[in-house]
């Protein structure tokens, strides 16, 4: 009986670690580090924020009609910057995924797939404009982010 138990704990063990491993997708330098439901902005929108002010510039406009307002994440912008997408009035609360595309010499293509929104996340009467900050290895290179369809 004990080496039943011991069995079926070892096999639940190694099929939890296989689920999360799988899950694990995207770019590993690029990760999400801030996100809300509720940005106030009502078009889709990016931006790359490469320093402190224009971080808190952004973070000025999230927080406008909060009290008290979201914390603003710290960051060493000497190593990393930060990719903010905001995703306009929409029903449903997508999970985004962000991974690189292509890098060229001076280019870096950045793709956003907002994966697939289930009918009942559709058929929701609530609009929400979320937004994302992922972070990413600093670059002098221009960042382009393309929208995934699906």
């Amino acid at each position: 009986m004990v080496k039943h138990a011991l069995w079926i704990i070892i096999v639940c063990m190694v099929s939890c670690k296989a689920q999360k491993e799988g899950q694990l997708q995207g770019d590993p330098d690029i990760v999400l580090i801030a996100q809300d439901g509720f940005s106030g902005i009502q078009e889709y929108e990016t931006s790359v924020i490469k320093d402190a002010k224009s971080l808190n510039k952004f973070y000025s406009r999230i927080n406008r009609t909060r009290k008290p307002g979201l914390p603003v994440p710290t960051m060493d912008f000497s190593k990393d910057m930060v990719i903010a997408i905001c995703l306009g009035d929409r029903t449903g609360q997508p999970t985004p995924l962000l991974y690189r595309l292509s890098e060229t010499d001076s280019d870096i293509s950045l793709a956003l797939d907002l994966g697939n929104i289930s009918k009942e996340e559709i058929q929701l009467t609530v609009i929400s404009n979320p937004f994302y900050l992922f972070k990413m290895p600093l670059t002098t290179k221009k960042v382009d982010i393309q929208r995934v369809k699906r």
